[in-house]
């Protein structure tokens, strides 16, 4: 995004917030359901004070992280077999895809039922959650790797090693960054279901427990960290993506 469109957003987002702390000081909208946002700044702050809410956000994010580290290397590793091994691709794709389309919230009764409330069910739903879009982000990078350019390599005398690091990394990158975000978005989103559906802790947990008591102030600032929270992640794998793609460029 352009300086110039950037300052349109930032003016247009500012322009909102200004509307709707107006429009919450005259009286227009219930400002039991949508305090003005001053007000969701100040409960902001008393959360960001309460030790209690700290610890609730490093639970989460123990989950999200653990989650995530066994969700990536898992869905690579399967959607690489599955594109090299044309045979077991043929015979487990069509599940996969069919998995990857059915909504994952409905097995989360299973997950309770199997594991109980606990942080072993949070990050075994979010590893489920998430494998499936990193399957396929694995077959797709593999199926774009140029295959005119690894047999004439291989013509050439280049090892697995230099065919690997040369050809297939920089072809697959982008693909396995892009799935990498995805999936880090299925994997927050399905570990806050698990602590709204049923938890005894994380932020998902208290934000339920605020909508259900109406503390809207509380409410809406734990949404503005979850949001937070995800935009950073996202642009940090923005970042390594965009350090990639100049290696890529070089390779």
């Amino acid at each position: 995004m352009r300086r110039h469109e950037r300052l349109i957003v930032a003016a247009a987002v500012l322009g909102l917030f200004a509307l709707w702390e107006v429009l919450a000081r005259l009286g227009r909208i219930d400002p039991t359901l949508a305090p003005a946002p001053t007000t969701i700044v100040g409960a902001l702050a008393r959360l960001a004070a309460r030790p209690e809410v700290r610890a609730s956000l490093a639970v989460t994010g123990w989950e999200v992280l653990a989650a995530f580290l066994i969700a990536l290397p898992t869905g690579l590793f399967l959607g690489f077999l599955l594109a090299e091994v044309p045979v077991l691709g043929a015979l487990v794709r069509p599940l996969v895809n069919f998995l990857f389309g059915v909504p994952k919230s409905i097995f989360l009764p299973v997950f309770i039922l199997v594991f109980g409330v606990s942080i072993p069910q949070k990050i075994a739903f979010a590893v489920f959650t998430t494998v499936f879009v990193l399957i396929l982000g694995g077959i797709a990078a593999v199926q774009s790797v140029p295959r005119e350019l690894v047999l004439v390599s291989r013509v050439y005398g280049a090892s697995r090693a230099q065919i690997v690091r040369e050809i297939y990394l920089p072809a697959m990158a982008p693909i396995l960054l892009e799935s990498a975000r995805l999936g880090m978005v299925f994997n927050i989103t399905a570990v806050l279901l698990c602590e709204i559906y049923g938890a005894r802790d994380g932020i998902g947990y208290r934000i339920a427990a605020w909508g259900e008591n109406l503390q809207m102030p509380q409410l809406y600032a734990a949404l503005v960290i979850v949001a937070a929270a995800a935009v950073a992640i996202n642009e940090v794998l923005r970042a390594i993506e965009t350090r990639l793609g100049a290696w890529r460029q070089r390779a």
